[in-house]
């Protein structure tokens, strides 16, 4: 279920995932499918650790689509690491049954590290290690609440393959 044909502004239950090779960042949506709040970051020693966490926590919270992070090239073009996220939801898809949805995430990472700063001069006490441990789930958020608003557009996958 790549990328179906369905209504992207659709309110729905929706979990984001900034898929990462030691870090995986997860943001989950209100039931509405409004509001993007970070939720964890698994730490994982390769991607496919990151699986049966992300189906259990779809479960309980019954997540109704996914919202993956495809870090495509600056340069538009589909490297190594775009070609893995796209394997890697694809056995997703299989197992949850949902749809999966891809935007892109080049430089979320650096939006939401940038965001953390600023809640740092803000005054919020935070380490390097606490920062370090919320940033790729800021980052899913971040993607997450760009993709709700609409202001994120979804990619269609022949286009990247």
């Amino acid at each position: 279920m790549l990328n179906p044909l369905l209504d992207y502004n659709t309110p729905m239950r929706t979990l984001a995932i900034d898929l990462g090779s030691k870090r995986v960042g997860l943001a989950l949506s209100d039931e509405g499918g409004m509001f993007a709040t970070p939720y964890e970051v698994l730490n994982v020693t390769s991607p496919a650790d990151a699986l049966e966490p992300i189906l259990s926590l779809a479960r309980k919270e019954a997540v109704e689509r996914f919202v993956v992070g495809l870090p495509l090239n600056m340069d538009d073009t589909v490297g190594p690491a775009a070609k893995s996220t796209l394997q890697w939801a694809k056995g997703l898809a299989e197992r949850a049954g949902k749809p999966v949805v891809f935007v892109d995430e080049r430089l979320s990472s650096f939006a939401a590290e940038q965001r953390l700063n600023e809640r740092k001069r803000a005054g919020e006490r935070m380490t390097r290690g606490g920062k370090k441990k919320q940033l790729d789930a800021v980052a899913a958020a971040m993607f997450l609440q760009e993709f709700l608003d609409g202001k994120l557009p979804a990619i269609e996958i022949a286009a990247v393959e």
